[in-house]
């Protein structure tokens, strides 16, 4: 196991003496490893050893610079905005595999959150959001990119909630313009 350097501080050193003699005191013996760790870390003012922890690796993760949030792929979207109508039907199932996923996110971004629906009624929802007759294609991709979830019987379904492509909210505001036209 490698070793995790933690820093340590505290406030008052004369406070820190006073606690730890404190607590060497209600012992009686020497204190272990661990005990030492959880005693210095109850100096400081955390619970214990665990919670000393917890507290710096979730500190040095707020400090953290966050990760620019990725630019849309506007080509992409442009690419899958072909496969719909004017009406945002899918017209027809793409041969690309990333465009195909981009369609399944608009589909799923349809689906009603924390509903459960039969797969009669998934299939309804399906068939009126496409038109070139496959909805059980769509309702399979959709459970393999794990965008919902099924029963083990499939009489289930419900939506997965999930943080979608940056490319979704342009192609959906796209797909939009182009209905409202």
């Amino acid at each position: 196991m490698s070793r995790l350097s933690l820093p340590y501080a505290v406030a008052d050193i004369s406070a820190l003496a006073r606690s730890l003699r404190d607590q060497l005191g209600k012992l009686g013996h020497m204190p272990g490893h661990v005990e030492l760790l959880n005693m210095l870390a109850r100096s400081a003012g955390y619970a214990n050893y665990q919670h000393f922890r917890a507290q710096l690796e979730a500190r040095s993760r707020l400090a953290a610079p966050r990760a620019p949030t990725p630019a849309p792929d506007h080509e992409r979207i442009e690419k899958v905005a072909r496969h719909f109508d004017d009406s945002g039907r899918l017209l027809r199932w793409p041969a690309r595999a990333n465009q195909q996923d981009l369609c399944l996110w608009v589909l799923w971004s349809r689906i009603p959150s924390g509903k459960v629906f039969t797969e009669q009624q998934i299939n309804e929802l399906l068939k009126h959001w496409h038109l070139f007759g496959d909805h059980a294609l769509l309702r399979r991709s959709l459970f393999d990119l794990r965008l919902v979830a099924r029963t083990t019987d499939g009489r289930q379904y419900r939506r997965i909630e999930q943080k979608p492509p940056a490319e979704l909210s342009p192609l959906i505001e796209h797909l939009n313009a182009r209905t409202a036209a």
